[in-house]
């Protein structure tokens, strides 16, 4: 699977459990950490716990994928998934209001809106 096919396959399954504003970032020029991040968010903090458990179990189950790293789910304000190649941000409402990965990110050829 390559990056950007992971990437799609997490904004479906994230898009399926109906969280809000997904876009991923194509940062492979800007950063070695990761190809791409994909940001979200979801209403309260138990929809953003629920998004994270729910992409870590259907990655693992339908495509064989576990998180290096899965932090921040049990606070349910901002969760990250590290699948190598692909970061996962979910956030709360005003942690992504106040972070704003995506202008931080963003060189306005890079960020893509997930549109089911």
């Amino acid at each position: 699977m390559t990056s950007l096919e992971k990437t799609l396959t997490i904004c479906k399954i994230l898009s399926a459990k109906k969280a809000k504003g997904i876009v991923y970032l194509a940062v492979e020029s800007k950063t070695s950490l990761c190809d791409y991040f994909v940001i979200c968010g979801g209403s309260s903090k138990t929809q953003v716990k629920s998004l994270a458990e729910n992409l870590d179990e259907k990655l693992e189950k339908e495509h064989g994928l576990t998180p290096r790293r899965f932090e921040g789910v049990k606070e349910g304000r901002w969760a990250v998934l590290d699948y190598a190649d692909v970061i996962v941000h979910i956030f709360g409402d005003q942690e992504r209001d106040f972070y704003n990965l995506e202008r931080l990110w963003e060189d306005g050829q890079n960020l893509v809106h997930f549109e089911d």
